[in-house]
């Protein structure tokens, strides 16, 4: 039930975030920053790309993706058809990865201490999941803001 469930509903808002990227007018827009908005939509795509990659890919998958954290806030200018292709295969990956996993490993403890304190891996793919909503909330203000 929790695996059908958040493959639904990363697949839509990966989907979503898609959409919103875009979206934009302007493809440049995608990297504009203003006063007190520090992360362009660009950098914040990354940063849920790397994220996802890396702690669904790696921790779960086994697929091998090595995360630099540091690049997903400094690269600039990456194309929007290249950001589009890589929403398209975290989406394709989360969907493969979180199908092949048992009801039953959504209690076990995920295989990394991310927080303070250990956690469930369900738990933590849904907070995941509350993490990439944050940003897209913030890529949508991100876009009506800014994409002038």
């Amino acid at each position: 039930m929790i695996t059908e469930s958040l493959r639904s509903l990363y697949n839509r808002d990966l989907n979503k975030l898609k959409t919103e990227i875009e979206a934009y007018q302007k493809e440049e827009n995608l990297w504009k920053v203003d006063k007190n908005i520090s992360n362009s939509a660009g950098n914040l795509c990354l940063h849920l790309i790397g994220n996802l990659n890396h702690f669904i890919g790696t921790y779960l998958g086994n697929t091998g993706y090595v995360r630099n954290r540091e690049l997903e806030f400094s690269l600039k200018d990456v194309p929007r058809a290249e950001l589009i292709d890589k929403i398209e295969a975290t989406a394709t990956m989360i969907d493969f990865v979180v199908s092949q996993l048992p009801e039953s490993e959504m209690e076990k403890e995920y295989p990394l201490v991310v927080f303070e304190d250990k956690m469930t891996t369900g738990y933590f793919l849904i907070h995941l999941l509350s993490h990439l909503d944050y940003h897209l909330g913030q890529i949508n203000y991100h876009r009506r803001l800014l994409d002038i």
